[in-house]
Protein backbone atom coordinates (compact mmCIF):
# COMPACT_ATOMS: atom_id res chain seq x y z
CA UNK A 1 0.00 0.00 0.00
CA UNK A 2 1.27 3.37 -0.45
CA UNK A 3 2.48 5.14 2.06
CA UNK A 4 0.95 8.87 1.43
CA UNK A 5 -2.55 6.72 0.96
CA UNK A 6 -1.82 5.20 4.46
CA UNK A 7 -1.24 8.28 5.88
CA UNK A 8 -4.29 9.99 4.26
CA UNK A 9 -6.48 6.99 5.84
CA UNK A 10 -4.71 6.99 9.25
CA UNK A 11 -5.82 11.16 8.94
CA UNK A 12 -9.37 10.53 8.44
CA UNK A 13 -9.56 7.99 10.76
CA UNK A 14 -8.70 10.27 13.61
CA UNK A 15 -9.90 12.47 12.53
CA UNK A 16 -13.30 10.82 12.64
CA UNK A 17 -12.47 9.51 16.32
CA UNK A 18 -12.19 13.28 17.45
CA UNK A 19 -15.40 14.39 15.50
CA UNK A 20 -17.19 11.99 17.10
CA UNK A 21 -16.10 12.66 20.78
CA UNK A 22 -16.88 16.31 20.05
CA UNK A 23 -20.30 15.71 19.01
CA UNK A 24 -20.83 13.45 21.73
CA UNK A 25 -19.69 16.11 24.03
CA UNK A 26 -21.71 18.70 22.20
CA UNK A 27 -24.24 16.99 23.12
CA UNK A 28 -24.14 15.67 26.86
CA UNK A 29 -24.18 19.84 26.97
CA UNK A 30 -27.20 20.70 24.65
CA UNK A 31 -24.43 22.71 22.96
CA UNK A 32 -25.76 23.89 19.12
CA UNK A 33 -23.56 24.38 16.32
CA UNK A 34 -24.50 27.81 16.70
CA UNK A 35 -23.97 28.07 19.97
CA UNK A 36 -20.22 26.48 19.62
CA UNK A 37 -19.59 29.09 16.30
CA UNK A 38 -20.32 31.74 18.53
CA UNK A 39 -17.86 30.62 21.64
CA UNK A 40 -15.16 30.36 18.95
CA UNK A 41 -15.88 33.44 17.68
CA UNK A 42 -16.53 32.26 14.44
CA UNK A 43 -19.36 31.12 12.00
CA UNK A 44 -21.36 28.18 11.85
CA UNK A 45 -20.53 27.10 8.65
CA UNK A 46 -16.78 26.82 10.40
CA UNK A 47 -17.94 24.88 12.54
CA UNK A 48 -19.65 22.59 10.29
CA UNK A 49 -16.15 21.99 7.96
CA UNK A 50 -14.88 21.45 11.88
CA UNK A 51 -17.31 18.85 12.21
CA UNK A 52 -17.13 17.14 9.27
CA UNK A 53 -14.27 14.92 9.00
CA UNK A 54 -13.70 14.41 5.49
CA UNK A 55 -12.70 18.69 5.70
CA UNK A 56 -9.18 19.89 6.31
CA UNK A 57 -9.33 22.13 9.87
CA UNK A 58 -6.64 23.14 11.32
CA UNK A 59 -5.24 21.61 14.85
CA UNK A 60 -5.46 24.70 16.92
CA UNK A 61 -9.16 24.93 15.83
CA UNK A 62 -10.09 20.94 17.12
CA UNK A 63 -8.01 22.03 20.24
CA UNK A 64 -10.28 25.12 20.74
CA UNK A 65 -13.56 23.36 19.97
CA UNK A 66 -12.44 20.25 22.62
CA UNK A 67 -11.43 22.82 25.31
CA UNK A 68 -15.07 24.24 24.95
CA UNK A 69 -16.71 20.99 25.65
CA UNK A 70 -14.33 20.15 28.27
CA UNK A 71 -12.20 17.14 26.32
CA UNK A 72 -8.45 17.93 25.05
CA UNK A 73 -6.76 16.85 21.80
CA UNK A 74 -3.71 14.67 22.70
CA UNK A 75 -1.45 13.11 19.97
CA UNK A 76 0.77 10.69 21.28
CA UNK A 77 4.44 9.16 18.85
CA UNK A 78 4.09 5.48 19.41
CA UNK A 79 7.15 3.34 18.29
CA UNK A 80 5.81 -0.29 17.09
CA UNK A 81 9.01 -2.50 17.28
Amino acid sequence: MDDGFFEELQALAIKEVVVWHLTEAMEKQSLFKASLATLLKTSRSQVDRLLDPTRVVTLSILQRAAALVGRKVQIEDEVWN
